[in-house]
């Protein structure tokens, strides 16, 4: 019910949470980043890699569709994640959502394909900052290290059991990005949010974890 209230007000689901993200932020001396980047265009696309509408997609994308598993391909604003031998879920900027799923059905006209805007379905967590790795594999069994999880990859996996599908930010920003289902955000944001506290009990210049709002 706080999440469908939270929608009809225009807030994204993690908006309560956006203060005691940049508390922990700060507390953590940059060891840690935690937000939310809300209202991210989401469109899922099905369609045969093989087939025409494949070839439809990549032009109006201005760049191919991934076709090697748990891999993303990025053009510009938007990114195409691999979910599935014939699955992709693409992401563009807040504000993008209505323009994007147009420009993707119109690109696949009739042909044998489908393309669904799933924008409120998540919102996505930003998790950066040189120990957002270590946060994260409390909860997530994925090897995480850039040599096995870097840039240009992306998994369909659990996160202290809520399932997400987590990307890694380019080479340059130690980081990831955290898309996970609407109505399992605020679990989420708690759990980031207590596991956190390891990291900003011991910050040097850090106020205690107990100290957070909320």
């Amino acid at each position: 019910m706080a999440d469908t209230d939270a929608r009809r007000a225009g807030l994204s689901p993690l908006a309560p949470y956006a203060e005691r993200f940049a508390a922990a932020t700060r507390a953590s001396g940059g060891a840690l980043r935690l937000a939310e980047l809300p209202f991210l265009a989401q469109v899922d696309v099905r369609l045969d890699p093989k087939g025409p509408a494949a070839d439809a997609v990549g032009l109006a994308l201005g760049f191919p569709l991934p076709l090697e598993p748990n891999t993303v391909a990025r053009g510009g604003e938007f990114a195409a994640l691999w979910l599935g031998p014939d699955e992709w879920l693409v992401i563009g900027p807040a504000g993008t959502r209505t323009h994007l799923e147009a420009r993707l059905s119109e690109a696949v006209g009739d042909r044998h394909a489908a393309v669904v805007d799933v924008s409120a379905q998540r919102t996505t967590l930003q998790v950066g900052g040189a120990r957002a790795a270590e946060l994260l594999a409390h909860g997530c069994s994925l090897d995480l290290h850039p040599r096995a999880f870097g840039a240009g990859r992306c998994a369909q996996t659990t996160l202290a059991r809520a399932q997400v599908v987590l990307v890694p930010h380019d080479e340059h920003r130690p980081g990831f990005r955290v898309l996970v289902r609407s109505s399992f955000a605020g679990y989420l944001a708690e759990w980031l949010l207590d596991a956190a506290s390891e990291y900003i009990w011991n910050s040097p210049d850090s106020t205690p974890a107990r100290t957070l709002p909320g």
